[in-house]
């Protein structure tokens, strides 16, 4: 066994996020088709002492047991009867309270690297259900695919890479406020068609992304969360708007919010938008990531 290892800790975005309504355990129903971006966060493990320790290049991120990367960490730990301890660093590249679930995506790393620093203790099976007693996105992040999630988002199914995606590249851009996940699906409750959602858009969207025709497929990207977050902060639909009219084929909020995202055929045409939107809208949080 490594006495230590690094590894990287992708983000997500969401092509579809679909609520189907309250559920009695006051979590959310839903289905949510979920797309990995090699954007990512760097997490660097030893095994060292007996305690655990997590240090974070970001001061303002807490490193107590309130960071899901500690929280993981410690259910790992405890699953596996082990009592070594362990240092973890955090080197955070990923905008936090952005919907691209870069806490969810470090959680799942801090489990699937604490598995192999530790000689695979545990099966991909436990490791799935500590994910998911931890967050309803960390799941997604245990496999690095594609992926339906319906439930609360917890119950992942993988898929093969979208060829209407081919070629293409994302955009995202972060307006410099976060939107909380919370708050989000609670202000749902104003709007009673995004919160009761109609069932199947999944299915079909899954369907024309397995097409090669990305201008339909990204007609039926969908958000429900967008309801609330764009009716607070109208700038995100403003985004949206000068996203298409300038080329986009597909533009919509990621997740809670508040990044938006953009798919353009190439890295070309994205990095082409991300030039034009700094110069329409200011200095603002960027990235052009190829699919």
């Amino acid at each position: 066994m490594p006495d230590s290892l690094e590894k990287n800790s992708p983000c997500k975005v969401n092509l579809l996020l679909n609520i189907l309504g309250k559920r009695p355990d006051g979590f959310h129903e839903l289905e949510t088709i979920m797309q990995p971006v090699n954007l990512c966060d760097r997490l660097a493990f030893t095994r060292e002492g007996s305690a655990l320790l997590l240090t974070c290049n970001d001061p303002n991120l807490p490193t107590d047991s309130s960071n899901l990367v500690h929280r993981a960490a410690t259910a790992f730990l405890q699953q596996a009867g082990i009592r070594d301890g362990v240092r973890i660093y955090l080197e955070k590249k990923i905008p936090m309270a952005a919907g691209l679930g870069g806490g969810s995506g470090n959680a799942a790393t801090t489990l699937l690297a604490l598995n192999e620093l530790f000689g695979s203790p545990l099966a991909l099976a436990q490791l799935d259900t500590i994910a998911a007693s931890l967050g309803s996105d960390i799941p997604f992040f245990l496999q690095d695919k594609p992926a339906l999630a319906v439930g609360r988002g917890e119950k992942v199914t993988s898929l093969a890479p979208f060829p209407a995606l081919r070629g293409a590249a994302f955009l995202l851009i972060h307006p410099g406020f976060g939107i909380a996940t919370a708050w989000a699906y609670k202000e749902l409750a104003r709007f009673p068609a995004a919160l009761n959602g109609r069932s199947g858009r999944a299915e079909k969207l899954v369907a024309l992304l397995s097409m090669a025709d990305l201008a339909v497929a990204g007609a039926e990207f969908y958000n429900s969360l967008e309801a609330p977050a764009l009716d607070k902060y109208p700038l995100l639909a403003l985004y949206q708007e000068f996203l298409r009219a300038n080329g986009a084929a597909a533009a919509l909020m990621s997740g809670s919010g508040s990044t938006t995202f953009a798919i353009a055929r190439s890295e070309a045409d994205a990095r082409r938008l991300e030039d034009q939107l700094l110069a329409r809208f200011g200095p603002c949080w960027t990235a052009v990531v190829p699919v």
